[in-house]
């Protein structure tokens, strides 16, 4: 996981692990190691460029470079992943995005990435069952967000069934089974919603610790909080803005993207928050060059769309 946040939340460095053999070596070793990581970095960062100004086929080039400077890196695997769906190359996608969740089996992004593959093929899950470490409670509980996410609330409510029971398990059921009824519950009776007060309940505790640190603009402390309330409270909208927040202020707008247009999925009406979210995706496409997007973004906020 450390190898992974280094890359999609610090600008990118490699993975350490790659290098383990040259330890007998040390001296030779670091100045390979610098080489290295200039090279990979260099096409690294240039292929987030180019998937971001929707040049799918440089980007894959490129990401293929560090494919072979790094062949065990699962964020490469994901990236791969990711572009080639986007270039609608979907054969090749599912192959990068199972290898990258083989790599990281727990990892929410990952799978959610493969199961939109999945999606855009037609294909069921089943097809892939045996190709994923399918018994990993952790895994399968994030592939009942990821079709909750993606309104398939019969799959996750089948997936569900396969979970060991906890809080989060009793929430998403109940959630799934409010959509499926047509009433879904009103914003004010979500834990994300409790009032301040309630100074027992955990998510409103992260939620004004997470606010303080934004007030004074402590991205990087923001960072770590946002990241381990998303990770604890998964249905909470508020933490998906922070966390991509965070990630667009600390040089990861691209992984920014991702988090704060999930977010948009677990939002239950209009209100501040998404206009924030709107705001904050603006932001990152521009950072990313992607000014049609950043606008649209802007649009809506200006158009109460």
């Amino acid at each position: 996981m450390k190898k992974k946040l280094l890359v999609w939340m610090v600008l990118g460095a490699s993975t350490l692990m790659s290098y383990s053999t040259y330890a007998q070596e040390e001296e030779s070793a670091e100045v390979y190691l610098e080489e290295y990581t200039d090279e990979f970095q260099e096409n690294f960062f240039e292929g987030l460029k180019q998937k971001g100004i929707q040049n799918y086929d440089r980007a894959i080039d490129l990401f293929l470079k560090c494919k072979q400077l790094e062949p065990a890196n699962s964020v490469v695997d994901y990236e791969l992943a990711k572009s080639y769906l986007l270039d609608k190359k979907y054969i090749q996608a599912q192959q990068y995005a199972i290898e990258a969740l083989l790599s990281e089996p727990t990892d929410y992004w990952y799978l959610d990435n493969l199961l939109t593959i999945l999606d855009k093929q037609g294909s069921p899950w089943a097809s892939i069952k045996q190709q994923v470490p399918y018994r990993n409670n952790k895994l399968r509980e994030n592939m009942a967000l990821s079709f909750f996410k993606m309104k398939k609330y019969e799959e996750a409510l089948a997936v569900l069934k396969e979970v060991d029971n906890g809080p989060l398990t009793s929430e998403l059921t109940q959630k799934i089974n409010d959509s499926l009824q047509k009433s879904i519950p009103k914003p004010a009776t979500t834990i994300a919603e409790r009032p301040v007060a309630d100074k027992n309940d955990a998510v409103t505790i992260l939620r004004t610790q997470i606010e303080e640190l934004l007030s004074q603009g402590d991205y990087k402390g923001m960072l770590a909080v946002s990241k381990e309330a998303l990770d604890s409270y998964p249905l909470q909208p508020y933490f998906y803005f922070a966390y991509g927040t965070a990630l667009n202020n600390t040089g990861d707008s691209n992984k920014a993207i991702e988090v704060l247009e999930s977010g948009l999925d677990y939002l239950l009406d209009e209100g501040p928050l998404e206009s924030n979210i709107f705001r904050e995706l603006s932001k990152a496409y521009n950072k990313i060059g992607n000014t049609q997007k950043a606008n649209e973004y802007l649009n809506k906020i200006n158009s109460g769309l």
